[in-house]
């Protein structure tokens, strides 16, 4: 019962949980540890199998739920650039450059500019690899470019940006990141999983950081994020073309467990990776005897209640104090 109140409230307050299908153990670890299971007591090595895989996914999930519901410190998680859907001059015009704050770097401009075209309703997208594979995100703030030496400086911002959420369909390396080889160009939707995608915002033509915060914190399973600008505004005046161009990008959130958790693709959907020998020393201040009970806690409740599973947030905030 306890590891389904750990899944049950991962589900109800992150929804993208559901994409996980099972939980796999690394392999060094699982190879080198019983988790303390007698085979002779279980029964058989098969009960006893299972009897671990339990243990396991209680524990992981015990310790998922407890770091969604933590503390957190929204910072920037983006760790390198992926690619971009298109690139006008690759590097000078680079992805690379929304990494930096600001639209000046060395008295330089600092930009990202995408291919002109004719329609304004094409789309420009950018795809980052974040920091670790899960990350709870909050925000996302960008930064339109405003075109200094041209002809009564015009803004390329677009109409709206929405973000979404993913998981490579296979591991990202190092060659696949964004270089002079490649432009940036690994960015097709058939290399991804995405598991959510926001709605529409409203951006406005002004050369600012502009904050564009989601409805509620989305826990990104995989690490990757997509984001795309809708409807373009601005004509560059030397060919007539319609052109979006930012100047920096931020993606505002918490890394979960970035060296005990992680998340990978499988046939049957999305695998939550557990690396049991990265877990914190028992005595750190998130190890087992701090919070151990927590389900414990919540289950004697609803059972003292009458509500069983159909717990609220209330109730929670009651027992755990505020998740947010």
């Amino acid at each position: 019962m306890a590891v389904h109140l750990s899944k049950i409230q991962c589900l109800r307050l992150f929804p993208e949980v559901s994409c996980f299908t099972r939980i796999e153990q690394s392999a060094t670890s699982a190879s080198s540890s019983n988790n303390g299971v007698n085979e002779e007591d279980a029964g058989s090595t098969a009960t006893a199998t299972a009897w671990e895989n339990h243990k396991r996914e209680q524990w992981v999930y015990m310790r998922l739920v407890h770091a969604l519901l933590s503390d957190r410190t929204w910072k920037g998680c983006i760790a390198a650039c992926i690619g971009a859907s298109s690139t006008d001059n690759f590097p000078e015009e680079g992805i690379q450059n929304t990494l930096v704050p600001g639209d000046h770097m060395n008295d330089m401009e600092s930009y990202w500019s995408s291919g002109g075209q004719e329609d304004p309703g094409v789309p420009e997208f950018l795809v980052y690899k974040l920091c670790s594979d899960l990350c709870l995100i909050d925000e996302i703030r960008i930064q339109p470019f405003r075109a200094y030496q041209q002809p009564g400086h015009p803004i390329y911002s677009a109409r709206y940006v929405r973000v979404s959420f993913g998981c490579p369909k296979l591991p990202l390396r190092l060659e696949d990141l964004v270089s002079e080889e490649n432009e940036g160009q690994l960015t097709a939707d058939d290399n991804y999983i995405w598991m959510y995608t926001s709605s529409e915002f409203p951006m406005l033509q002004k050369n600012v950081l502009q904050s564009f915060k989601l409805p509620r914190p989305v826990l990104c399973i995989g690490g990757v994020v997509k984001v795309e600008f809708r409807g373009r505004i601005q004509k560059q005046v030397y060919d007539d073309l319609y052109y979006i161009c930012v100047a920096h990008v931020q993606v505002l959130g918490t890394p979960l467990l970035p060296q005990e958790l992680g998340a990978a693709p499988s046939e049957d959907g999305i695998v939550l990776k557990y690396f049991p020998e990265h877990e914190p020393p028992q005595d750190s201040g998130c190890s087992r005897p701090k919070w151990h009970d927590i389900e414990a806690r919540i289950w004697r409740a609803l059972k003292a209640t009458g509500q069983v599973i159909g717990f609220n947030q209330e109730l929670l905030s009651r027992l755990l104090g505020p998740s947010v």
